[in-house]
């Protein structure tokens, strides 16, 4: 199977950057998660949860397609 087809890309370092220059430490504690996760989603290493997406996109007054999205095939 292709797992290719399953990756999502994600603007979380500039959205966390331009909505308060918050660290990513500051977004995993407010958000429930580790500072771990927070740096292996901004690497495309780690897809979050729908729960996860939505906290994220909470905290930084967004909508969940603006930080993540399909990348162009």
């Amino acid at each position: 199977m292709d797992y290719t087809q399953f990756m999502i890309d994600n603007k979380l370092k500039i959205a966390r950057i331009t909505c308060g220059n918050l660290t990513q430490a500051e977004v995993a504690q407010k958000v429930g998660c580790s500072r771990q996760t927070i740096n292996s989603i901004e690497n495309n290493k780690f897809i979050p949860s729908v729960e996860l997406a939505l906290r994220i996109a909470r905290l930084l007054n967004a909508r969940v397609e603006d930080i993540f999205f399909l990348p162009q095939v």
